[in-house]
């Protein structure tokens, strides 16, 4: 069947009882497993594009938009979660349990099972619009997950937030008006870095920072190697590499027309490399990081090569 979309690809009752698709089609599309249902009234037909987490982060985002369009909604901007979601900010562990709206009010918050309306006041520049949504905007959105969050989910939004473009001076003075979860969000604050360029390494960097015994590394070293230039996430001194493979590295590093077992023969030509020039290279997975292994794996390494602080290009950890 054929269901009136909107801009958002996006299925409206009002719409679809237009186009003479009555309710009990509607119901008997999501029982057969046809159509998602997003919020009451609102559906998504199901695709591959919702496979994995960067699928459920998408549909996330479309249940955010259907909540704020959606009658009853208030007028409300996206915050918090949501507004994150709409920045395409990825976070650690994110809860999409409900759709984040702030009031622009003192007072009068309210959650119910499937969003959570926050009552705080909104300046002038807190807000912004994407793809006709209104939202808060980058820095706003940044310090609220951050003040709601522990030190490595502040430190995952803030490192995306400077990636995307905030300024940290507009960052920090958001945060300097804020009473509660201060403390976690300001020193995550003090060790962000656009450098991080996933979850996955925002992750790592939380840990060691936590840990207390890693010296500082260098983010995004290059190198100039036979086969070409390498970055790479992590580099001590002149004798360590670290690096964190994601689910989705070798995908992404695929060129066109290459298969990810060619992508993973480069890498493995490009590691070689960077040992020839005298490194040892180390690579950690998320799974590492959820069970706590990725600490165990660097500090033999470090505590062998004697690395220490390098304050004049590490990242300070």
């Amino acid at each position: 069947m054929a269901y009136p979309k909107d801009r958002h690809s996006l299925i409206r009752r009002r719409d679809a009882l237009r186009a003479d698709v009555s309710d009990a089609e509607l119901r008997a599309a999501v029982r057969a497993g046809n159509l998602l249902r997003l919020t009451p009234g609102v559906y998504v037909e199901p695709g591959d594009q919702f496979a994995g987490h960067r699928g459920a982060d998408r549909l996330y985002r479309l249940r955010s938009i259907a909540v704020a369009t959606s009658e009853g909604a208030g007028g409300f901007p996206l915050s918090h979660m949501s507004a994150a979601a709409m920045h395409d900010l990825a976070l650690l562990h994110p809860d999409r349990t409900r759709v984040h709206l702030t009031s622009g009010l003192g007072s009068g918050g309210a959650v119910s099972a499937d969003r959570h309306l926050h009552p705080s006041p909104l300046g002038p520049d807190d807000t912004t619009v994407i793809d006709g949504v209104t939202v808060t905007s980058l820095v706003r959105t940044a310090v609220d997950v951050a003040t709601m969050s522990n030190f490595a989910q502040g430190l995952t939004i803030f490192d995306a937030a400077l990636r995307a473009g905030a300024a940290r001076e507009d960052l920090r003075a958001c945060l300097a008006d804020r009473r509660y979860g201060v403390r976690a969000a300001r020193r995550a604050l003090l060790y962000a870095h656009p450098g991080s360029e996933s979850v996955g390494e925002s992750w790592s960097r939380a840990q060691m920072i936590e840990a207390g015994d890693i010296p500082g590394a260098y983010l995004q070293r290059e190198f100039r190697c036979p086969g070409g230039k390498y970055r790479c996430d992590f580099c001590w001194g002149d004798k360590l590499i670290g690096e964190f493979d994601g689910k989705t590295k070798y995908g992404r590093l695929r060129r066109e027309g290459e298969s990810v077992a060619d992508a993973v023969l480069r890498e493995k030509r490009r590691e070689d490399e960077l040992r020839a020039l005298g490194f040892m290279v180390i690579r950690w997975t998320w799974g590492m990081l959820e069970r706590g292994e990725m600490l165990a794996l660097a500090r033999p390494w470090i505590t062998r090569f004697g690395l220490r602080q390098d304050t004049s290009r590490a990242v300070l950890l």
